[in-house]
């Protein structure tokens, strides 16, 4: 859910930049294209497919080649730009047209805006930091000052999605070998000249073609950066008379300029201008066009090139253009046996993937390719497993390091070579990330804090980071930590940190009224090393040493003022698969840490604490149910007031003040559910909560008559910065209480 924000602006570039256009474009020279090597087709004339570019109404074409396949009018070449590529490289693969519409209708068009395959396969350490920076806007900073990315969206869940597409012709690297000689369109970023794609990797070259400048990233092929087709060419007939064609059908599904009455607004003003540059070279190239040609234009005006959701309608609005067109295409048929022939010729597949006989990586990193190679579960001799390579590859996307993560396969003396090719981010190795916290509850707390991390990164082979986080507001924090690896996989590491905090919270008496406002500080520094068990587990073993402060700030709470000596030694257990750390809907979390507290290490107290946490996320549709029990247990020896766990508070039993309920042991368990409303780009969602639990000096005195409710009606959405929600809470003993939560949550149970 972080990304609906970068989600809704890509939408939105989609409506008004989907075709956009600079000057120097209009007028561009065309790059030369071999023609193909055709079969003997008679006396019938050399049929190309022309598909034009227009996002998501290029599902459009879908409908066309329905119709073409009835009336049984062969193609014998495919060209096509940004959307029409796509669709036009899989009819050029040979696949149905009822394959092509299932594959279509399946793809998760969504997340093709959206770089990050999900919380899930980030390490266990980088999801921690999630907690507190959940904002990554993708800015680096180096010694020349700060850095972006070249576009919006890196493109990497589109990576593989088109190589899903095209899995059958993975090994192809000449277009005109494929079942249908095929071209795409692209853009030189650095001329604006014209790019036809004719050989390569199939995948990479739609993706090329559908670059939209600013949205995604260029594609860089050969030393050149290639951006969206459209932007030189979106109607590429020139291309198909330069291969050979005699006669062209060609799909426009390019938009027309708007009347005055529209252009009230300015995304609007926009878009008209992008249209206005981009319809001269159409027209340029509907000139061309003879009477033997046939033009289809479907009736799109009601839609938008961001309208993936209206996929059925699109494909049939595509088929009733070119049904229209039924007298011109059923010149270009023909019968019964050379159809079945046309068929025939396009199911050979003679580049089937053998089984993997090397793993080769490409990148251009600082780090060892073992540092890759390692994290690539793929076994030599076997054939390819796409599933556990895509989650290979994300889990490596998932460090942070990679604008793209991609694979290409590529034929070998003994068998197919897996080719990974990883893009370092062009704004790294150091990125900034930020948080913001606020929680008021209208009566006895305000809270709220703005945080910034530093994050270095590849700063030895292993992969070395130091992170710097700075937290300022009510609750000022600085913590400075170096992660070292121990190996190339990550599977053991080294953490060495140094930490300052400093909490506020309220005491209150046995009637609910606070009486004192208590300062808690404390300082420390840390060594711990742990091993990772699994893509979303790990175990550390720590040291920490230092000292805290309790001291009174308003009233009297009997709180001393000394320093309280601390040193322990701690076990500490983390499985973590939540797919959101704030509004989780599928996952979980098992937490499970030890700490032992003892004179030995310079500390003042003796005791031995475990602490244990755990949630867990489902959904059906758009309800969602998650649950989540926490428990914290002085076993051995007295704890001291500092190390009190204190409850109260939003989703800590609500309906009671931050910090009114504490003791050295507690219990806490919640159930919570809410139904979600809007799209991605404006979600938002209403649900209810009960919470139960309280806080003792001693477990040993807990009973059922002890237990404390608190239940919740909230309303909110997410957003960029995190869950913005209003909530009324009720408990037990006949309180209310109102908040108002924005972003991260300010006190973690657990960490």
């Amino acid at each position: 859910m972080r990304h609906c924000f970068r989600l809704s602006i890509a939408c939105v570039l989609l409506q008004s930049l989907s075709l956009f256009v600079p000057v120097i474009a209009l007028g561009a020279p065309v790059a030369a294209s071999p023609p193909p090597d055709l079969p003997d087709r008679g006396e019938r004339p050399v049929v190309g497919l022309v598909l034009s570019g227009g996002g998501a109404k290029g599902l459009a074409h879908v409908g066309v080649l329905r119709v073409l396949e009835e009336v049984q009018v062969p193609v014998d070449m495919v060209v096509g730009t940004s959307a029409g590529a796509a669709v036009g490289a899989l009819y050029a693969q040979g696949l149905s047209v009822e394959e092509i519409e299932d594959r279509l209708l399946e793809v998760d068009w969504v997340s093709s805006f959206q770089d990050t395959p999900g919380r899930t396969y980030e390490p266990v350490h980088r999801k921690e930091e999630g907690w507190r920076f959940p904002i990554r806007p993708g800015l680096g900073v180096g010694l020349d000052g700060f850095r972006v990315g070249r576009g919006l969206i890196s493109g990497q869940n589109l990576g593989f999605i088109l190589n899903g597409l095209t899995q059958e012709t993975a090994l192809v690297r000449n277009f005109d070998q494929l079942p249908i000689p095929f071209r795409a369109v692209a853009t030189d970023l650095e001329t604006g000249e014209q790019v036809v794609l004719s050989d390569g990797n199939l995948a990479e070259a739609i993706r090329a073609s559908m670059s939209i400048p600013g949205v995604y990233a260029p594609v860089s092929l050969d030393g050149r950066l290639l951006v969206d087709g459209g932007v030189a060419n979106n109607l590429p007939v020139s291309v198909a008379r330069e291969m050979g064609a005699d006669v062209v059908i060609v799909v426009d599904i390019s938009e027309k300029p708007g009347e005055e009455q529209s252009l009230d607004q300015a995304f609007s003003v926009v878009r008209q201008l992008t249209t206005l540059m981009t319809r001269r070279s159409v027209e340029e190239q509907l000139a061309s066009l003879d009477s033997d040609d046939v033009l289809i234009k479907p009736e799109l005006s009601e839609l938008s090139s961001a309208d993936f959701f209206e996929a059925p309608l699109l494909m049939e609005l595509g088929a009733t253009a070119a049904r229209e067109q039924a007298g011109a295409l059923n010149r270009l048929a023909v019968d019964d046996e050379p159809w079945r022939d046309v068929k025939a010729l396009r199911t050979e597949r003679s580049f089937r993937p053998g089984v993997i006989s090397d793993v080769v990586i490409r990148q251009d990193s600082r780090l060892a390719d073992r540092f890759l190679r390692d994290r690539i579960r793929q076994q030599l001799g076997e054939p390819l497993d796409v599933q556990q390579l895509e989650e290979d590859l994300n889990r490596i996307y998932g460090l942070g390091y990679y604008e793209t993560v991609s694979y290409s396969l590529a034929p070998g003396e003994h068998g197919t070579v897996l080719e990974i090719l990883v893009r370092e981010k062009s704004w790294g190795p150091n990125y900034l990330s930020f948080g913001l916290g606020y929680e008021e509850n209208f009566e006895s707390d305000t809270r709220f804090n703005v945080a910034a991390s530093l994050r270095m990164t590849e700063l030895n082979r292993l992969g070395g980071e130091w992170q710097t986080g700075l937290q300022l507001g009510t609750q000022p924090w600085v913590r400075t930590d170096w992660f070292q690896p121990l190996d190339y996989g990550y599977r053991r590491f080294l953490v060495a940190g140094a930490e300052y905090k400093q909490d506020q919270y309220s005491v209150f008496d046995s009637n609910g009224d606070r009486t004192a406002e208590v300062d808690l500080t404390s300082r420390q520094v840390d060594l711990a090393l742990g091993s990772e068990l699994g893509a979303n587990a790990e175990i550390r073993a720590s040291l920490k040493r230092g000292y805290a402060s309790v001291d009174d700030r308003v009233g009297n709470s009997d709180a001393g003022g000394d320093r309280i000596q601390q040193g322990s030694w701690n076990l500490r257990y983390v499985y973590d698969s939540l797919d959101d750390p704030f509004l989780p809907e599928n996952g979980a979390f098992a937490g499970l840490r030890g700490r032992f507290e003892r004179p030995g290490l310079g500390a003042d107290s003796d005791f031995d604490q475990a602490v244990l946490r755990l949630a867990s996320a489902g959904n059906r549709g758009d309800w969602v149910v998650s649950g989540e029990f926490f428990a914290s247990v002085v076993t051995r020896g007295q704890a001291g007031l500092e190390n009190n766990i204190l409850l109260g508070g939003f989703r800590r039993l609500s309906a009671y003040g931050q910090g009114e309920i504490s003791g050295q042991d507690a219990v806490l368990g919640s159930v919570v559910g809410y139904h979600k409303f809007g799209g991605p780009i404006v979600p938002f969602f209403l649900g209810t909560g009960v919470e139960a639990g309280n806080a003792w000096e001693d477990i040993g005195d807990a009973g059922w008559d002890d237990v404390l409710m608190s239940g919740t009606v909230f309303a909110g959405m997410d957003t960029v910065i995190g869950p913005v929600q209003a909530a009324v809470a009720y408990n037990n003993d006949d309180r209310w209480g109102i908040y108002l939560n924005v972003g991260y949550s300010l006190r973690q149970l657990f960490d």
